[in-house]
């Protein structure tokens, strides 16, 4: 793209952040989606041309293959054009598609004779959902999963190197009882991983079985074939599952359960990112400096923690086109309308959206390491978080108003070890329990948290 492209474009997507998705053009964008449909076409045809049930296709020389084939693989810029401008005559996209192949063919003598062919017995919706089944299994398995594993993987290696770091919680916004930093990295690697497990458990859905979804054509140019088994055959040769039961559309609850999905998985994200921002408030964690960023215009001093900020803005983005995405594509008048034609050609900014944000996640955790001081005095400072421990044991032991007497020590005041450690001398206890209670140190009372995190 060049720069004034950039800097003319109506979204961010292609224009501030191209550079970073640049990989997903030969996949989502109009050229993308043409090319997918044209491999769609030329397979069915090779299907056709491959079954001994269609005699008036004859099974392809090797030539012929190769030359099908090329039109796949050697697909560019230049035969996109073409097709958009046979478009702009016919104003259909897909027959655009067939009258561009039926042109390669004439150049073709073998397959001249085939090229009613193209296109056989289809609507344009049997080319168009394998064509979007096909870009959301490359959008899902190649790009949307490796990137969540590696930055499930960035955590899940945070969260073992800090799993005994010690750290305060806060409940409410205020000071409670203490956990690992490690313990809530591990928190979000076990929920990515498993919305991400959900993800990639979804069946990618695709129909090929004409105007209504009942084979009435195909049965009545050739009424012996199975068309059921033959159409099923097809669509799972390409990877996908079959739908055996749909109207002129495959009815995409697929992609509404992808996307339903994964504005679930970016729901967490952000809540990571909302968490990561706070730490780097509370000064938890140290951003790394670059000399030449600036972090305001006027206060020269400033680190903004921008990479998790950014996140969080473009998972909302996601979120909004994925929700809807989930929420409008069940729906569909009667046999067919055409509301998500135009939906659907959104597909593609909303994985962008979400790809951005997790590049920009990865990013923030790059910069970061952690400030143990900082940690460490947070925690010295809330002696009453131990309050908890000891109206605990308390109860263990039958004492008296266990809890209530810890309030009246403790409730909106801070205390410090010798009161709590004066305190516990004066309980009813077993002699070695006080002795366990006084070792006792908000940075040592963190349970198991240590354990799970090095766990996950």
């Amino acid at each position: 793209m060049s720069s004034d492209q950039g800097l003319t474009a109506l979204s961010p997507l292609d224009g501030r952040y191209a550079p970073k998705l640049a990989f997903l053009r030969k996949i989502c964008s109009e050229y993308g989606l043409i090319h997918l449909r044209l491999q769609v076409e030329i397979r069915w045809f090779q299907a056709l041309a491959q079954s001994t049930d269609f005699p008036e296709v004859p099974a392809l020389s090797p030539d012929a293959t190769q030359f099908l084939n090329q039109l796949v693989t050697d697909f560019d810029h230049k035969a996109a054009e073409k097709i958009k401008q046979i478009e702009q005559e016919t104003n259909h996209d897909v027959k655009a598609v067939e009258y561009y192949l039926k042109q390669a063919f004439q150049q073709n003598n073998e397959l001249k004779p085939y090229q009613e062919f193209i296109h056989f017995s289809c609507t344009s919706e049997d080319i168009n959902n394998i064509a979007y089944a096909l870009m959301l299994k490359t959008l899902r398995d190649e790009y949307t999963i490796p990137l969540l594993e590696k930055l499930i993987t960035t955590l899940r290696n945070r969260a073992h190197q800090f799993a005994s770091q010690s750290m305060l919680s806060r409940t409410h916004g205020q000071p409670a009882t203490p956990t690992t930093l490690g313990k809530e990295l591990a928190n979000f690697v076990y929920r990515f991983k498993l919305q991400g497990k959900r993800l990639q458990e979804i069946n990618i859905l695709a129909k090929c079985n004409g105007a209504v979804g009942n084979f009435n054509a195909h049965l009545v140019a050739y009424p012996e074939v199975d068309w059921i088994e033959f159409s099923k055959k097809f669509i799972t040769s390409l990877g996908l599952s079959y739908n055996p039961y749909t109207t002129q559309i495959e009815p995409h609850d697929y992609i509404a359960e992808i996307c339903y999905t994964l504005a679930h998985l970016n729901t967490i994200l952000i809540d990571f990112c909302r968490d990561m921002w706070g730490y780097i408030s509370l000064n938890y964690f140290i951003q790394t400096k670059k000399s030449d960023e600036i972090g305001s215009s006027t206060m020269p001093h400033k680190i903004n923690p921008i990479d998790f900020e950014n996140a969080e803005g473009n998972l909302g983005l996601a979120n909004a086109l994925l929700i809807h995405l989930s929420t409008k594509l069940p729906i569909s008048r009667w046999q067919r309308d055409l509301t998500d034609s135009t939906t659907l050609r959104n597909l593609g900014p909303a994985f962008a959206y979400t790809l951005l944000a997790y590049q920009a996640i990865l990013t923030g955790l790059e910069k970061l390491s952690i400030n143990q001081k900082v940690l460490e005095a947070d925690l010295k400072s809330h002696v009453e978080v131990l309050a908890e421990a000891v109206q605990t044991v308390m109860r263990k032991y039958n004492l008296e108003n266990p809890y209530e007497k810890l309030k009246a020590l403790t409730h909106g005041q801070t205390i410090t070890l010798s009161t709590l450690h004066q305190f516990i001398e004066e309980l009813s206890l077993p002699t070695k329990v006080k002795q366990q209670l006084i070792a006792l140190s908000p940075t040592s009372y963190t349970g198991l948290a240590s354990k799970l995190a090095q766990e996950v």
